[in-house]
């Protein structure tokens, strides 16, 4: 049934790449003219776009994203903690979070053509194999917060390829929110792995995805001394959640200082 089945996977996924790329060749012009107006407004009109561009995808290639909200609808700027199994988490992020926001987005996505220049407008940018780089998007997301404007990061680093609920956390997303005194948001992407695996790009396939909105926790006070229990405090909170709601099997993981 496998081996009949793949050429309809096959087709499927050809179909949902050539929409994919055909929604956003429509929302590049407004996108090059908004980027006229710098990053901060230019940047807040781009993902008004990009959420055109993802509900219009998400739909039409039978993908559901749902939201469950255990938070009340809590309104305000947050730094999102969000944990990473998917190619399709950014695509989710732009549908899903409160406007305005930024993601933290790795330097060299930028180097892809087309899609690079949408890419630039839209992230804070990180170079991980520079001090300097690396300082400069703190200072970034620091002005973006300063100015309203929510962060979202994903702790674990990278796209978690292992069969933990969750990898270790690093220190970045707990800092700023030391620093600039933000509450962090915890949300989990509880089917984004299963409908698109990380590993193979014939994985795509439609169904649920459904996003799961924690309360916020505050940092209210808390100095950097603090950092280590806070982080725990996150890694705990969402871990629990995912044991709860998600679908994926669990090795036991412990927490440790990265």
């Amino acid at each position: 049934m496998s081996i009949l089945l793949k050429p309809v996977r096959v087709l499927y996924v050809i179909y949902a790449l050539l929409l994919w790329l055909a929604i956003m060749f429509l929302i590049l012009p407004p996108i090059i003219l908004a980027s006229l107006l710098g990053r901060i407004r230019g940047g807040n009109i781009t993902f008004y776009f990009l959420r055109l561009w993802a509900d219009l995808w998400f739909p039409m290639v039978g993908i559901w994203v749902r939201k469950i909200r255990e938070d009340n609808n809590e309104k305000g700027t947050f730094l999102y903690v969000v944990n990473h199994r998917s190619y399709l988490d950014a695509a989710i992020a732009v549908k899903v979070m409160g406007l305005p926001f930024r993601p933290l987005g790795k330097i060299e996505m930028k180097k892809i053509p087309f899609f690079g220049f949408i890419y630039r407008q839209s992230v804070v940018l990180v170079d991980r194999a520079s001090t300097a780089g690396r300082a400069a998007s703190v200072r970034e997301m620091m002005t973006m917060v300063r100015k309203g404007i929510s962060i979202l990061i994903f702790p674990e680093g990278t796209t978690n390829e292992t069969n933990q609920l969750l990898t270790p956390f690093h220190n970045g997303a707990f800092r700023i929110a030391i620093e600039t005194q933000t509450p962090l948001k915890p949300v989990l992407y509880l089917d984004s792995g299963i409908r698109f695996s990380h590993k193979r790009m014939l994985d795509l396939s439609p169904g649920r995805c459904r996003v799961l909105f924690l309360p916020s926790i505050p940092v209210a006070g808390l100095t950097m001394e603090d950092l280590p229990a806070l982080k725990q405090r996150v890694f705990s909170v969402m871990h629990a959640a995912l044991k709860e709601h998600s679908e994926y099997p669990d090795v036991p993981v412990k927490q440790q200082a990265i």
